[in-house]
């Protein structure tokens, strides 16, 4: 019989997914249980190891070197426990939770880790549409995905691909209200772009700087309305050049006058790139810009000279 002492194996994978998510609630979220059940079991697990596992931090629970101890055992038990279904369903397993701007979401990352859900029929993903400012520590989710450099510790975060906020209209909005000569002409027509008290993120906060106040237009929270807007006749779209190259009919316009690059990067917790799912996942977002360019005549040029070397942890250690 198990004494109150011994570390129950539920404990332990318990503890795994808090130390990956950052979070009791998401933790419970993935492992069908409730939040109560995730302490309970995390506060067993701590009574049974004499101390802490856990630290909470500014945006998440993270681990402590005892933590550390039980992390080591917890992904042991992981591995072996997926050696017991790799005959019946080879490759890779588990959930793996992706928090991405809604652009991203659908035009870079589904097709990015397409080949990867394809290839692994033990592996799902829940793709969060989210644009809102990096958190300090990941919580909640496996790979973040920011617009800009964030300023994270305990992470690991990586340029993912270039792309330009742009001016577009289409052609019948041109002709009815008149094509911008220059910037300060722009305060003569509606932009369609992010509702400003909604916006949380500076690279996408500081894009109109340059631009004069507009007239009331069509604000969102969707950069697919601000196409929709735009390619209606709306006004004049701000929004990425990839997105706006959905819709052939609009034309680009002050393009010597109005160029803001920006990056997308991928963050994830150091904990979380300790499993391969969520390893393989993170290194598909990272090559797909090159996959995308070797496909595309003229592809968007990479962030090579800017991207950090990802290797992935192997055998559960760093």
């Amino acid at each position: 019989m198990i004494s109150t002492r011994d570390p129950n194996p539920e404990w332990l994978m318990t503890f795994l997914a808090v130390a990956r998510l950052g979070r009791y609630t998401a933790a419970a979220q993935v492992l069908g249980v409730n939040h109560s059940t995730v302490s309970r079991r995390i506060a067993a697990l701590e009574a049974a190891m004499g101390g802490h596992v856990l630290t909470r931090a500014a945006g998440g629970w993270e681990t402590t070197a005892l933590g550390a101890r039980a992390m080591a055992t917890a992904e042991r038990i992981e591995s072996d426990l997926r050696s017991l279904v790799e005959i019946d369903q080879p490759g890779l397993t588990g959930l793996v939770r992706i928090a991405a701007p809604d652009a991203f979401t659908a035009l870079y990352a589904a097709p990015a880790l397409a080949p990867l859900q394809i290839a692994n029929a033990g592996l799902s993903f829940e793709l969060l549409s989210a644009t809102q400012r990096v958190r300090q520590t990941r919580s909640g989710v496996d790979i973040e995905v920011a617009v800009g450099r964030p300023d994270v510790r305990k992470a690991l975060a990586t340029p993912v691909f270039e792309y330009a906020l742009a001016l577009y209209a289409s052609e019948e909005y041109l002709a009815e209200h008149g094509e911008p000569r220059t910037l300060a002409d722009m305060s003569r027509h509606r932009l369609n772009y992010y509702i400003e008290s909604a916006l949380q993120i500076d690279e996408l906060d500081i894009a109109v700087d340059e631009l004069p106040p507009t007239l009331p237009s069509m604000r969102s929270t969707s950069v697919f309305a601000h196409l929709a807007a735009t390619v209606a006749g709306a006004g004049i779209g701000l929004m990425p050049d990839y997105v706006a190259g959905l819709a052939p009919r609009l034309r680009r316009i002050l393009a010597e006058e109005y160029h803001h690059p920006i990056a997308y990067w991928a963050v994830t917790r150091e904990e979380s790139l300790r499993n391969p799912a969520v390893a393989a996942a993170f290194r598909a977002l990272v090559e797909y810009d090159a996959v995308r360019a070797g496909r595309t005549a003229g592809g968007r040029r990479r962030t090579g000279d800017r991207r950090q070397d990802f290797v992935p942890p192997s055998g559960g250690a760093r």
